[in-house]
């Protein structure tokens, strides 16, 4: 049995992805040594971040390509795992990875065992995985919303934007969408339940964002960048807040200008109406979150406050097409590539 991977082809070249930045090739099964385990991938988790780590060299030729995962361990060395045990990793990019001692994700924090009878273990790599905790950072913990303020989530159907509106919603806000079609719009309006979603690709997308925003904006969660941001600046009450999550729109280019072009643009903004904003990364609130987290989202989630919505595609093949759909904006909520059979279906 051949343990097939896709890895980097090449430094990607400025845009967006291409074939040629990604290779599919075969290697043995990976062996594991004293306190590791190897596990087999059922889900991988396609994220807009993995594109920055590949444009910013934290990837090079040659390396698997990078993503967060679900998965069962097939041979464990660990005496903190068994087989057959679920858990979230980071295999990346192909059917089979190593976790422990000596690997990256090993000097992290050790795998999360997951428990099929608490939620579909998809949702390790969404509402109550990193993606859960990135929106329950940025919203709830950064910008504190409080009753009755105005709340823009941009890419709001998109896996992080969902959770992060819906967030604001339970603590009592007005939520206010932005996506990409009139369909993603009756999917956060209908089943989200946020107040008002406006389509970015309207003509008169700014007329209608401040018209769906009468008091202005209190918190803006910020996904995308570019048009968007531009049109909620004006909106921008006093000491507003805003949890700078991505920018998806920029993610083509390069990065750290568009990062600071981004808080050039916003500058006179900030300054006239004293807004706080959150720089915001995952990685800071794992250790001490994590659990709170887990327990609040999945009540969340049990009791239907917080609905979520699963964009798969079959097969390990397809990983590439899948993530430059998603960073295109194709996507439908949560992108996965179900890479194997998931035992808990059946």
């Amino acid at each position: 049995m051949q343990n097939r991977q896709w890895k980097l082809a090449r430094h990607p070249l400025a845009g967006w992805p291409l074939d040629d930045d990604f290779i599919f090739s075969d290697t043995q099964l990976p062996v594991p040594a004293a306190d590791q385990l190897s596990a087999r991938t059922i889900y991988l988790s396609m994220d807009p971040y993995q594109w920055g780590r590949r444009r910013a060299g934290i990837e090079v030729p040659g390396d698997v390509c990078h993503g967060r995962t679900v998965s069962q361990v097939v041979h464990s060395r660990h005496p903190g795992y068994q087989e057959g045990d679920f858990i979230f990793s980071t295999n990346g990019w192909q059917d089979y990875g190593l976790v422990g001692r000596d690997i990256d994700f090993f000097n992290y924090m050790l795998p999360r065992k997951i428990d099929p009878s608490q939620a579909p273990i998809s949702t390790a790599i969404g509402v109550l995985g990193m993606l859960g905790l990135t929106a329950y950072a940025g919203m709830y913990l950064q910008c504190q919303p409080q009753p009755g303020e105005t709340v823009v989530v941009s890419a709001a159907s998109g896996g992080v934007g969902q959770n992060a509106g819906q967030i604001a919603k339970i603590k009592g806000c007005r939520v206010v969408g932005v996506v990409g079609s009139d369909e993603k719009c009756d999917f956060v309006t209908d089943t989200l339940g946020f107040a008002a979603c406006i389509n970015r690709k309207a003509e008169d997308f700014s007329e209608q964002l401040a018209r769906a925003c009468p008091d202005g904006v209190d918190i803006y969660f910020e996904n995308v960048g570019g048009a968007v941001y531009e049109s909620v600046l004006p909106l921008l009450n006093k000491q507003s807040r805003i949890a700078l999550c991505g920018m998806i729109s920029t993610y083509g280019d390069d990065r750290e200008a568009g990062l600071k072009q981004w808080r050039m643009t916003g500058k006179p903004y900030f300054d006239r109406h004293q807004v706080k904003v959150h720089g915001l990364f995952v990685g800071d609130f794992v250790e001490k979150y994590q659990a709170q987290f887990l327990a609040e989202m999945a009540d969340w989630v049990k009791d239907g406050l917080v609905k979520y919505k699963e964009d798969f595609w079959d097969g390990l093949e397809q990983a590439p097409k899948a993530f430059s759909t998603m960073l295109s904006g194709g996507n439908f909520g949560k992108t996965i590539v179900k890479v194997s059979d998931d035992p808990t279906t059946n």
